[in-house]
Protein backbone atom coordinates (compact mmCIF):
# COMPACT_ATOMS: atom_id res chain seq x y z
CA UNK A 1 0.00 0.00 0.00
CA UNK A 2 1.38 3.57 -0.79
CA UNK A 3 2.46 5.38 2.83
CA UNK A 4 0.26 8.16 3.12
CA UNK A 5 2.87 10.06 4.48
CA UNK A 6 4.98 10.21 1.59
CA UNK A 7 4.73 13.58 -0.17
CA UNK A 8 7.30 15.86 -2.22
CA UNK A 9 9.40 17.44 -0.18
CA UNK A 10 12.38 20.04 -0.41
CA UNK A 11 15.83 18.75 -0.68
CA UNK A 12 18.10 20.19 -3.19
CA UNK A 13 18.31 24.23 -3.63
CA UNK A 14 18.02 25.78 -6.10
CA UNK A 15 21.47 27.16 -6.98
CA UNK A 16 22.86 23.12 -5.87
CA UNK A 17 20.46 22.55 -8.76
CA UNK A 18 21.39 25.28 -11.20
CA UNK A 19 25.11 24.35 -10.95
CA UNK A 20 24.53 20.93 -11.82
CA UNK A 21 22.59 21.04 -14.98
CA UNK A 22 24.64 23.96 -16.06
CA UNK A 23 28.06 21.69 -15.63
CA UNK A 24 26.16 18.95 -17.67
CA UNK A 25 25.51 21.29 -20.33
CA UNK A 26 28.86 22.69 -19.81
CA UNK A 27 31.03 19.62 -19.80
CA UNK A 28 28.95 18.32 -23.30
CA UNK A 29 29.76 22.08 -25.02
CA UNK A 30 33.31 21.52 -24.10
CA UNK A 31 33.57 18.21 -25.44
CA UNK A 32 32.07 19.07 -29.10
CA UNK A 33 34.17 22.71 -29.28
CA UNK A 34 37.40 20.50 -28.61
CA UNK A 35 36.39 18.25 -31.25
CA UNK A 36 35.47 20.58 -33.99
CA UNK A 37 38.76 22.80 -33.02
CA UNK A 38 36.57 25.52 -31.85
CA UNK A 39 39.14 26.45 -29.02
CA UNK A 40 37.94 30.29 -28.49
CA UNK A 41 34.78 28.60 -27.45
CA UNK A 42 36.48 25.76 -26.00
CA UNK A 43 38.58 28.52 -23.89
CA UNK A 44 35.41 30.49 -22.59
CA UNK A 45 33.96 27.23 -21.50
CA UNK A 46 36.17 25.97 -19.65
CA UNK A 47 36.69 29.65 -17.99
CA UNK A 48 32.79 29.06 -17.23
CA UNK A 49 33.27 25.57 -15.89
CA UNK A 50 36.25 26.72 -13.64
CA UNK A 51 33.67 29.27 -12.01
CA UNK A 52 31.26 27.16 -11.62
CA UNK A 53 33.28 24.80 -9.53
CA UNK A 54 34.87 27.45 -7.43
CA UNK A 55 31.43 28.28 -6.31
CA UNK A 56 30.30 24.38 -5.89
CA UNK A 57 33.30 24.32 -3.68
CA UNK A 58 32.52 27.03 -1.34
CA UNK A 59 28.99 26.34 -1.43
CA UNK A 60 30.16 22.64 -0.21
CA UNK A 61 31.21 24.58 2.94
CA UNK A 62 28.54 27.41 2.93
CA UNK A 63 25.64 26.52 1.43
CA UNK A 64 22.21 24.43 2.28
CA UNK A 65 22.54 21.51 4.31
CA UNK A 66 22.04 18.50 1.39
CA UNK A 67 25.06 20.37 -0.37
CA UNK A 68 27.66 20.79 1.91
CA UNK A 69 30.57 17.92 1.60
CA UNK A 70 30.27 17.43 5.69
CA UNK A 71 26.78 15.72 5.49
CA UNK A 72 27.59 13.83 2.22
CA UNK A 73 31.31 12.97 1.89
CA UNK A 74 31.02 9.60 4.99
CA UNK A 75 34.27 7.36 5.73
CA UNK A 76 34.95 3.42 4.31
CA UNK A 77 32.21 2.26 7.14
CA UNK A 78 29.47 4.36 6.18
CA UNK A 79 30.46 3.31 2.34
CA UNK A 80 30.50 -0.30 2.72
CA UNK A 81 27.82 -0.34 5.30
CA UNK A 82 25.57 1.63 2.36
CA UNK A 83 27.09 -0.91 -0.62
CA UNK A 84 25.81 -3.78 1.13
CA UNK A 85 22.11 -2.82 1.49
CA UNK A 86 22.30 -0.85 -2.10
CA UNK A 87 20.25 -3.48 -3.94
CA UNK A 88 17.50 -3.18 -1.46
CA UNK A 89 14.60 -0.86 -2.67
CA UNK A 90 14.36 2.28 -1.28
CA UNK A 91 15.07 1.40 2.91
CA UNK A 92 14.07 3.96 5.18
CA UNK A 93 17.27 4.44 6.67
CA UNK A 94 18.78 5.68 2.99
CA UNK A 95 20.16 9.26 3.34
CA UNK A 96 18.14 12.62 1.94
CA UNK A 97 20.47 13.71 -0.01
CA UNK A 98 23.55 11.97 -1.62
CA UNK A 99 24.33 8.67 -0.44
CA UNK A 100 28.05 7.80 0.61
CA UNK A 101 28.68 6.03 -2.65
CA UNK A 102 27.16 9.24 -4.29
CA UNK A 103 28.92 11.93 -2.13
CA UNK A 104 32.15 10.53 -3.55
CA UNK A 105 31.36 9.68 -6.84
CA UNK A 106 30.66 14.01 -6.35
CA UNK A 107 34.18 14.50 -4.89
CA UNK A 108 35.40 12.61 -7.74
CA UNK A 109 33.70 14.31 -10.46
CA UNK A 110 34.51 17.72 -9.22
CA UNK A 111 38.18 17.19 -8.66
CA UNK A 112 38.73 15.54 -11.74
CA UNK A 113 36.90 18.53 -13.72
CA UNK A 114 39.17 20.99 -11.37
CA UNK A 115 42.12 18.92 -13.15
CA UNK A 116 40.88 19.34 -16.19
CA UNK A 117 40.21 22.90 -16.54
CA UNK A 118 43.45 23.78 -14.12
CA UNK A 119 45.81 22.20 -16.82
CA UNK A 120 43.65 23.62 -19.63
CA UNK A 121 44.83 26.59 -18.20
CA UNK A 122 48.29 25.96 -18.52
CA UNK A 123 48.68 23.25 -21.71
CA UNK A 124 50.24 24.01 -24.96
CA UNK A 125 49.39 22.22 -27.90
CA UNK A 126 52.45 20.18 -30.22
CA UNK A 127 53.14 23.81 -32.44
CA UNK A 128 52.72 25.65 -29.40
CA UNK A 129 50.67 28.15 -31.52
CA UNK A 130 46.90 27.13 -29.32
CA UNK A 131 48.05 27.60 -25.99
CA UNK A 132 45.90 28.05 -22.43
CA UNK A 133 45.56 31.47 -20.86
CA UNK A 134 48.83 30.63 -18.45
CA UNK A 135 51.13 28.63 -20.11
CA UNK A 136 53.81 31.48 -20.41
CA UNK A 137 54.04 30.65 -17.24
CA UNK A 138 55.75 27.37 -17.64
CA UNK A 139 58.04 25.80 -20.28
CA UNK A 140 57.30 24.09 -23.28
CA UNK A 141 57.79 20.61 -22.17
CA UNK A 142 55.63 21.20 -19.11
CA UNK A 143 52.86 22.63 -20.79
CA UNK A 144 52.94 19.52 -23.29
CA UNK A 145 52.88 17.45 -20.26
CA UNK A 146 49.97 19.22 -18.91
CA UNK A 147 48.04 19.03 -22.51
CA UNK A 148 48.84 15.42 -21.86
CA UNK A 149 47.36 15.57 -18.42
CA UNK A 150 44.64 16.94 -19.97
CA UNK A 151 43.37 14.99 -22.53
CA UNK A 152 43.92 11.85 -19.96
CA UNK A 153 41.77 13.43 -17.51
CA UNK A 154 39.27 13.68 -20.01
CA UNK A 155 38.94 10.41 -20.70
CA UNK A 156 38.96 9.16 -17.17
CA UNK A 157 36.31 11.92 -16.78
CA UNK A 158 33.96 10.17 -19.59
CA UNK A 159 34.23 6.76 -17.96
CA UNK A 160 33.08 8.14 -14.36
CA UNK A 161 29.66 10.16 -16.17
CA UNK A 162 29.27 6.72 -18.03
CA UNK A 163 29.44 5.25 -14.06
CA UNK A 164 27.48 7.81 -13.13
CA UNK A 165 24.68 7.10 -15.80
CA UNK A 166 24.36 3.76 -15.39
CA UNK A 167 23.70 4.27 -11.58
CA UNK A 168 21.34 7.08 -12.13
CA UNK A 169 19.43 3.95 -14.23
CA UNK A 170 20.29 1.21 -11.92
CA UNK A 171 18.35 3.52 -9.23
CA UNK A 172 15.53 4.08 -12.02
CA UNK A 173 14.93 1.01 -12.89
CA UNK A 174 16.09 -1.50 -9.37
CA UNK A 175 15.33 0.81 -6.64
CA UNK A 176 12.42 2.69 -8.75
CA UNK A 177 14.09 6.37 -7.74
CA UNK A 178 13.86 8.81 -10.45
CA UNK A 179 17.63 11.01 -9.48
CA UNK A 180 16.82 12.79 -12.45
CA UNK A 181 13.25 14.59 -11.73
CA UNK A 182 14.76 14.92 -8.10
CA UNK A 183 17.77 16.67 -9.32
CA UNK A 184 15.13 19.07 -11.73
CA UNK A 185 12.66 19.75 -8.88
CA UNK A 186 14.44 19.85 -6.06
CA UNK A 187 11.84 17.41 -4.42
CA UNK A 188 11.88 13.69 -3.38
CA UNK A 189 8.86 11.62 -1.91
CA UNK A 190 9.82 11.76 1.96
CA UNK A 191 8.36 11.30 5.40
CA UNK A 192 8.17 14.97 7.39
CA UNK A 193 10.84 13.44 9.79
CA UNK A 194 13.49 12.61 7.29
CA UNK A 195 13.83 16.38 6.03
CA UNK A 196 13.24 17.69 9.49
CA UNK A 197 16.74 19.25 9.77
CA UNK A 198 17.52 20.41 6.76
CA UNK A 199 18.35 24.19 6.50
CA UNK A 200 18.09 26.15 3.28
CA UNK A 201 20.93 28.79 2.90
CA UNK A 202 19.20 32.18 1.13
CA UNK A 203 19.81 33.03 -2.27
CA UNK A 204 21.71 36.32 -1.93
CA UNK A 205 24.16 33.79 -0.42
CA UNK A 206 24.60 31.87 -3.38
CA UNK A 207 25.14 35.38 -5.21
CA UNK A 208 27.43 36.82 -3.42
CA UNK A 209 29.31 33.65 -3.55
CA UNK A 210 29.23 32.74 -7.66
CA UNK A 211 30.52 36.71 -7.82
CA UNK A 212 33.20 35.80 -5.67
CA UNK A 213 33.93 33.21 -8.08
CA UNK A 214 33.18 35.10 -10.91
CA UNK A 215 35.99 37.81 -9.98
CA UNK A 216 38.87 35.03 -8.67
CA UNK A 217 38.62 33.69 -12.68
CA UNK A 218 38.70 37.02 -14.28
CA UNK A 219 41.57 38.03 -11.63
CA UNK A 220 43.91 34.89 -12.76
CA UNK A 221 43.07 35.39 -16.44
CA UNK A 222 43.92 38.86 -16.43
CA UNK A 223 46.90 38.63 -13.97
CA UNK A 224 47.48 35.73 -14.81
Amino acid sequence: MRDPDLAPRRVWDLPTRLTHWALVLLFAFSWWSGENGELAWHRRSGYAVLTLLLFRLAWGFAGSSTARFARFVRGPRAVLAYARRVFERRAAHDPVGHNPLGGWSVLAMLALLLLQTGSGLFAVDTDGLESGPLAHRLSFSAGRTLAGLHGASFEVLLALVGLHIAAVLFYLVCRRENLIAAMLSGRRRLRPDSVAGLRFAGFGRALALLSAAVALVAALLILG
